[in-house]
């Protein structure tokens, strides 16, 4: 049969609100460009799409999406943590140490690192809502604090610039069932890492697409002076905001330890970068107020099978970092277009 223009109107017509409410997702971008990147590495290595290699890439993926995802919920609300990546480092020391100082059971200290860790992102919330002071200032003051912190106190405590091992201690194995066990199906390794990940999506997805809190932060992202006027707590919303991301960093550096068994304790200068780098690629603004968990998800899923489908490809890893800037400037491209068609389409 042949399609009448008054039928093909209709289809249109059908078919426009889907299209726009296509093009309004902030998440959009990333995932045309993560469908763009696994075809890439799958034509150009081998291994990339068999069991190992994707489980190899979910994991990367997943140390990089716990800690993006929280980040995208700051973004999205309109603020920066520059510390969140020594953050974790820092989370691990506290737990590996206070065990080993105090020869207590595994689970205390990992207690005791995320009532520190929470602390860590209390202190910077509190700070930006009491002096005003932009949250670049007061999480880079934050992070050249931690590094300090984490290189010489470590020192001072264990003579060396990493811990202790702590794998003979009590409650070491259960600890490390929770934070990094793994299960091989197949071929397919799924880290408690993954796990974890998809959760904090569910959990953030959750509160900002169906709790009144959700609204807040878009509020205080979009207009914290016209937010306030209407009653939205702005004060508790951006600490809440940074206490995420501490508890956040609590769970990824637990699995830091528990992985390893010792901590280097100059480990995670740096991350920060790549943990905001793929809340961008998922959609969020620098100015605040749009973004989505989901989206954050999968830029970090972008990155994890672009460092690894370089591995896979063989080719020199150098080439990794010219990558993820190509692409951050791409998919910053790339919302802006789609958030403008969104608009005209509105």
């Amino acid at each position: 049969m042949t399609a009448t223009p008054a039928a093909l109107a209709e289809d249109a017509a059908a078919r426009g609100p889907v299209v726009r409410r296509l093009l309004a997702r902030p998440e959009l971008g990333a995932v045309v460009g993560a469908v763009a990147v696994l075809v890439f590495f799958a034509v150009a290595a081998d291994d990339f799409l068999r069991p190992a290699g994707l489980g190899t890439v979910l994991y990367a993926s997943s140390t990089i999406g716990i800690m993006a995802v929280p980040v995208a919920l700051l973004m999205i609300g309109g603020e920066f943590d520059l510390s969140a990546g020594v953050m974790v480092t820092s989370s691990a020391l506290v737990s590996s140490m206070f065990s080993y100082q105090m020869t207590a059971n595994v689970w205390a200290g990992v207690v005791v690192s995320l009532l520190v860790t929470l602390a860590m992102g209390l202190f910077n919330g509190w700070t930006l809502t009491r002096t005003r002071l932009p949250s670049f200032i007061i999480t880079l003051g934050t992070f050249l604090m931690l590094t300090g912190l984490n290189l010489g106190l470590t020192k001072l405590i264990g003579g060396t610039v990493s811990t202790k091992a702590i794998g003979d201690m009590e409650g070491f194995a259960s600890a490390r069932a929770v934070f990094a066990s793994e299960v091989t199906v197949g071929g397919f390794q799924l880290r408690i890492t993954i796990v974890w990940w998809l959760a904090l999506v569910a959990a953030a997805t959750w509160i900002l697409l169906r709790t009144r809190a959700g609204n807040w932060v878009f509020a205080v992202g979009g207009n914290a002076q016209a937010a306030r006027a209407v009653g939205v707590p702005v004060d508790r919303t951006r600490i809440g905001l940074y206490a995420g991301v501490a508890l956040a960093a609590w769970i990824s550096g637990q699995h830091l330890l528990f992985s390893y068994d010792v901590v280097q304790s100059s480990e995670g200068v740096g991350n920060e970068l790549i943990y905001i780098a793929a809340a961008v690629i998922g959609g969020c603004l620098l100015t605040g107020g749009y973004g989505s968990a989901a989206g954050a998800a999968v830029g970090a899923l972008i990155f994890g099978m672009t460092s690894k489908g370089i591995v896979y490809a063989q080719w020199d890893p150098n080439w990794f970092k010219f990558f993820l800037g190509a692409m951050l400037l791409l998919a910053t491209l790339l919302n802006a277009w789609i958030r403008r068609r969104a608009e005209a389409s509105s």
